[in-house]
């Protein structure tokens, strides 16, 4: 009967019990689009840490380790344990034992920039050596990338490259690049020899990934761009302001004057 007892308690006290114990606070870091299906994000966790014993073993090395990572996940409003942002069992060489750690992927640094309200569109694509490529800054907008669709074989990973469409229709600046780009980028992963890495797993999806990131410093990431925007232009919509009439001086009422209009809308509210 004891068996089963510390079977029970230690089930309850593992990370998946743990995640559901964290809600509220995970909830609280998450974006308002996320806060409303918090508890399928969550059973989506729990459901990852069944099917991978590999991640729970490392989630039961440090439980803490485990929730500061969904807690970074939960606060740029991404996917655990999706493309947007891998969960990687990873070796502590300190405490000598594997536990997790949180990798954005490709998907999750293309979420982030469609967040923040400025572009209208993101394209990162990989160019494969028997692909047709051509892009010369200064004179090319955008690159132009042929594929032949009916190939079997593409060939080798040769390039990656990321633009985005901004809402006003300008094109951000387009970042390509090359194999060796991409190799001193995983070279500044200390896991990226691991079996487990997704260098090594998924070695497309981290070219993506790359690419991506680099765009990330051309183009707005986070909603506080866009929060920017709307103090920006309540500031000026402040100084556009009239300066209210003296008290002795009568108010002229609605439609007395000239260019007075009632139906006209009210500036500074925003609409969502």
């Amino acid at each position: 009967m004891s068996q089963i007892s510390n079977a029970i308690e230690k089930r309850d006290s593992g990370p998946a019990a743990v995640v559901e114990q964290y809600r509220e606070s995970l909830a609280l870091v998450m974006p308002s689009h996320l806060q409303q299906r918090v508890g399928a994000w969550i059973r989506n966790t729990q459901g990852l840490l069944r099917r991978d014993e590999k991640l729970m073993k490392a989630a039961q090395n440090d439980v803490g380790q485990f929730i500061a990572v969904l807690m970074d996940a939960g606060r740029l409003g991404l996917e655990p344990g999706t493309e947007q942002y891998y969960l990687v069992p990873r070796w502590n060489n300190k405490k000598k034992h594997t536990e997790v750690t949180g990798v954005r992927g490709y998907q999750g640094e293309i979420e982030l920039m469609y967040r923040a309200g400025a572009v209208s569109s993101v394209i990162v694509e990989v160019v494969y050596s028997k692909d047709q490529f051509q892009f010369r800054p200064g004179r090319d907008e955008r690159p132009v990338h042929d594929i032949d669709w009916d190939a079997d074989d593409r060939g080798t990973l040769r390039l990656v490259y990321a633009y985005a469409v901004m809402k006003d229709g300008a094109t951000s600046k387009v970042v390509v690049l090359n194999r060796g780009h991409i190799a001193k980028a995983r070279a500044k992963s200390d896991s990226a020899d691991k079996d487990w890495s997704p260098w090594n797993t998924d070695e497309e999806s981290m070219w993506l990934k790359t690419g991506a990131h680099r765009l990330a410093k051309w183009v707005p990431t986070s909603a506080e761009y866009m929060r920017e925007q709307i103090r920006a232009k309540a500031v000026v919509d402040s100084e556009q302001r009239p300066e209210p009439l003296p008290a002795s001086v009568p108010v002229p009422a609605p439609g007395t004057v000239d260019g007075d209009y009632d139906d006209e809308p009210v500036e500074g509210e925003l609409v969502d």
